[in-house]
């Protein structure tokens, strides 16, 4: 057996409390090397040998582990448990709190062998909001989506043409009025939740680099309109999501212009990351360095110095302004990971003291482990987890066995309940179209998003998606909404692919999750809930495949004679 592949690691993703009398916990073992695992486990003040017994399930394989899990009952609150492992080879060994041990009667009763959990206390408890695990968000670029105001639109607006290639400083007149003007349409396609670039005032079209975060940009409309929409959003059973830049300010801020003109003298020159005084224009990396951080490369973005208290009560006022005077239900924060923690704790603790469930997302692009212990973020953009469906189904870098592996782990990064919150997407303002990553493969753009709608966590629609729109990377994939498109056949399969999420919102946003390869190279997705069952199955070879159901799809694509086509896929239910 391979003794340094045995895992636990207690209050943590491997250990964690599901309610007040119960505890989740996995081990990590390496692949096909562990025949049997059981639990041995106890109360704290307990002698062991009152200990209770429960085998561990094998729920998955990763790339180099295989995955087990167990929930154990503590009816005083408190745990102690310790792991019997015996591998394919026979050996036997106890895997405690201080090591690895030769399994023998003396030290399965030792309580050094015991991990100790001193009390469940619920403050502690990793929590994600529950309405967000039956949300279907639809992410609006907001200047793109529709022009329901003429009078408010920028000088030189360009006229809506959903066939244009936008530049980087192009308008088209969208606003908050023709949000609310579609917000029937999108309620008739299912959507239940609304998540909306930045649409406070800025300079350029996207708004990521603000002036005011406390004004709607004109071009988009007033507060009053905002208020009039959050209403009629929430009167329709959707929820509203903002976009927040808390990294940086824009370069025509009035702070930032304030540091410009007096330099060192500025009440304002320790709000950002300055090297050397008077800051100059920044265009991009030079040899001798930028005199002032920034956003990436983008001189126009003056990276917030956020340890900084005037800053830190600057951007408070702001996250919670919006949320006491209009109720919005979630926050996106842009950049997230290059912000100090020490800031998102204090802007997790001012907008719960709020709205307990409000719903706060980080824009991370990989493990976000770190921001995701209950006092940060409730969830990230899930990139890491959707870029590798695209790699198998678009790029084909992966195999489906490499997939299933590689997606089984990173869901072992993180507790059940932030695993149900992630906010899943294929596409976004930050990337290329669906359609145009499927090569414009109709059939292959819906497989991959129905195989994304099954996962855990809470799936994103990117406006325009639903209307086969096409466009590459920033800024091709800002188009103007194309709204002659509707009720099209493609149209129909994701609204289709939508109301599956809705009706089995149980078993897709709580149940357990399993994915695997079946002999005929057919990948399988299983998600349990008590005793409700979901089993997709999800062709991406090059030929057909039998299968053998006693019951009708749900849902399917290219299934034809108990047959799975080309880039088709059935969902399941046992009934």
């Amino acid at each position: 057996m391979q003794l340094a592949a045995l895992k636990h690691r207690t209050e943590s993703e491997d250990c964690f409390v599901i309610d007040s009398h119960h505890v989740k916990i996995r081990f990590h073992s390496a692949k096909n090397d562990v025949q049997k695992i059981i639990v041995h486990y106890t109360d704290n003040y307990l002698d062991t040998r009152t200990d209770k017994t429960i085998e561990m399930e094998n729920c998955g394989q990763g790339q180099e582990s295989d995955y087990w899990t167990a929930i154990l009952e503590a009816p005083y609150h408190r745990l102690k448990y310790t792991f019997e492992v015996i591998g394919q080879d026979r050996s036997h060994k106890i895997v405690g709190d201080r090591g690895i041990k030769d399994y023998s009667d003396e030290n399965i009763i030792a309580d050094s062998s015991y991990f100790k959990i001193p009390y469940l206390h619920d403050i502690d408890q990793v929590k994600t909001p529950d309405w967000v695990k039956s949300t279907i968000w639809y992410q609006i670029f907001p200047e793109r989506f529709a022009n329901g105001d003429k009078n408010n639109d920028p000088h030189n607006t360009k006229v809506w043409n959903p066939n244009d290639h936008p530049g980087r400083e192009d308008f088209y007149g969208g606003d908050l009025q023709g949000i609310i003007t579609h917000l029937d349409y999108l309620q008739s396609l299912g959507i239940n939740g609304l998540y909306l670039c930045p649409i406070f005032e800025a300079s350029s079209n996207h708004k990521y680099d603000t002036i005011d975060y406390l004004q709607i940009d004109p071009a988009f409309g007033t507060k009053e309109l905002f208020a009039q929409l959050v209403n009629e959003a929430h009167k329709r059973g959707m929820r509203i999501m903002l976009d927040a830049v808390f990294n940086h300010l824009g370069s025509q801020s009035l702070q930032w212009q304030d540091v410009v003109k007096n330099g060192s003298k500025s009440r304002f020159a320790s709000w950002f990351h300055i090297n050397q005084f008077p800051v100059e224009k920044y265009y991009g990396p030079e040899e001798s360095g930028p005199n002032y951080d920034t956003f990436a490369f983008e001189g126009q973005m003056p990276k917030l110095n956020t340890a900084n208290p005037e800053v830190q009560d600057f951007l408070l006022e702001i996250a919670t302004y919006w949320v006491k005077y209009f109720d919005i239900d979630a926050w996106r924060l842009d950049v997230a990971n290059e912000v100090d923690h020490h800031f998102w704790m204090k802007f997790h603790d001012a907008v719960m003291a709020i709205k307990p469930d409000f719903y706060i997302v980080g824009e991370i692009w990989h493990n976000a482990q770190p921001w995701l212990n209950g006092n940060e973020f409730s969830a990230v953009m899930n990139y890491p987890y959707t870029l590798q469906i695209e790699d198998h189904f678009f790029k084909k870098t992966k195999t489906a066995s490499e997939l299933v592996t590689a997606l089984t782990d990173q869901v072992m990064m993180y507790r059940d309940c932030t695993n149900q919150a992630m906010m899943n997407m294929l596409d976004s303002h930050d990337t290329a179209r669906l359609l145009t990553l499927a090569g414009e493969n109709k059939d292959l753009a819906i497989q991959a998003l129905a195989f994304m709608f099954i996962q855990q966590g809470s799936p994103c629609v990117y406006y325009g998606t639903e209307m086969a729109m096409t466009g590459g990377d920033d800024p091709d994939c800002r188009k103007p909404m194309d709204w002659e498109k509707e009720d099209t056949d493609y149209w129909q399969k994701i609204h289709e692919i939508i109301a599956l999420r809705k009706e089995y919102a149980m078993i897709l946003g709580y149940g357990t999750i399993n994915l695997s390869i079946t002999p005929k190279g057919l990948i399988e997705v299983k998600r349990n809930c008590d005793s409700k069952k979901l089993t997709a199955l999800f062709n991406t070879t090059k030929s057909e495949i039998k299968i053998n159901v006693e019951e009708a799809p749900v849902i399917s694509q290219n299934y034809f004679n108990e047959k799975i086509g080309v880039n088709g896929f059935v969902v399941l239910i046992d009934k």
